[in-house]
């Protein structure tokens, strides 16, 4: 019987964990082949997964694109001030920029660390006027990545 308080993390098994990877790979996995790919029963599974969410280690599911910041021939990092408490709704209006590959929130003089990539300076420009033109943004400092040096 388990005697942790609800909303509390147990241990994770050898089980979870390879069950996690499997679902960071790839999160629509059916139940069926996450099943094969472990080992174990459809139940087994399904039984994991509805205590890991309940426990708070799975925290939702969501929908993964193809990473075109590896490829955009524009890419930059964008660093953007809010504010007061308009925080959350900039992110919100930030989550739909596809441009938009990664979003941090930082501490020091901005508030927003964006990854941008684009196909074209045109494009460029458009995002960061969409930036520029939410609600509660107040300054902006984008540098263009000429190229990567370190991965």
């Amino acid at each position: 019987m388990n005697t942790a308080p609800e909303g509390s993390v147990d241990r994770l098994t050898d089980l979870d964990r390879r069950l996690l990877a499997a679902l960071r790979t790839d999160g629509r996995a059916p139940i069926a082949s996450l099943a094969q790919r472990l080992g174990v029963s459809r139940a087994t599974v399904s039984h994991r997964i509805e205590k890991l969410t309940a426990q708070g280690v799975i925290v939702g599911f969501s929908v993964r694109v193809r990473d075109y910041g590896q490829t955009a021939p524009v890419r930059a990092i964008s660093f953007i001030e809010v504010e007061g408490r308009t925080t959350d709704r900039a992110i919100d209006a930030l989550r739909g920029f596809v441009e938009i590959q990664n979003l941090h929130t930082t501490n020091g003089g901005w508030d927003l660390v964006a990854e941008i990539a684009c196909e074209d300076l045109a494009a460029f420009d458009g995002v960061l006027r969409r930036i520029r033109g939410i609600e509660g943004v107040v300054n902006s400092e984008t540098s263009l990545l000429l190229s990567s040096v370190v991965r």
